[in-house]
């Protein structure tokens, strides 16, 4: 049984986080066994702290104010001493950098059916979008924003008259759906 270690990223909430933590840590996959030993937020006012300490997950915090490349070489440093093998983005609102990239395998969650509405507005341009679906994408984390090999995906259905609160939930609930099952497919390749 291969041992491998996961580190969350994030900027906010921390949902995402909660729910890979609940449902993967300290668990077997087949022939793994799934360690989640850090997380680490770019903002100190992220409500995901708060769920770490109810969880007993240590968590960093790097400030986001931080030059690309600073706080890049800072996260690197973090991830190496932790032995990390497998890097889960979950709400992390920052580009990461090619160094960064070189170094570490990473996947992120995105509430849209990429390539469709990248970056940080994706969640209201798909809701303010003509479209009859919505979605969320779990894809590799490259260099270019959003654009990293897709590893899955699902939709819903949109619902006429449906509040944007109301839409918002059916997709993080999707996305707690999906998660699990990209980092799965994710270690398979490691």
């Amino acid at each position: 049984m291969k041992e491998v270690r996961l580190a969350i990223l994030f900027s906010g909430n921390g949902s995402n986080l909660e729910n890979i933590y609940k449902n993967m840590n300290d668990k077997n996959f087949d022939d793994f066994l799934v360690k989640i030993p850090l997380a680490i937020s770019s903002r100190k006012d992220a409500y995901g702290i708060e769920r770490c300490k109810n969880l007993g997950l240590k968590c960093e915090i790097i400030a986001s104010k931080e030059h690309k490349v600073d706080y890049d070489k800072k996260l690197i440093s973090i991830l190496e001493s932790n032995n990390i093998n497998l890097v889960i983005l979950a709400g992390f609102m920052r580009i990461l950098g090619k160094e960064f990239c070189s170094k570490f395998i990473a996947l992120n969650i995105h509430p849209s059916i990429l390539p469709l509405f990248k970056g940080a507005n994706a969640l209201k341009e798909s809701y303010q979008s003509d479209m009859k679906i919505a979605g969320a994408s779990v894809h590799y984390v490259s260099d270019e924003l959003d654009s990293g090999e897709l590893i899955e995906q699902d939709i819903i259905y949109k619902i006429e008259g449906e509040s944007f609160s109301d839409f918002e939930s059916r997709i993080h609930a999707l996305e707690h759906k999906i998660y699990p099952k990209a980092i799965l497919k994710a270690l398979c390749k490691l």
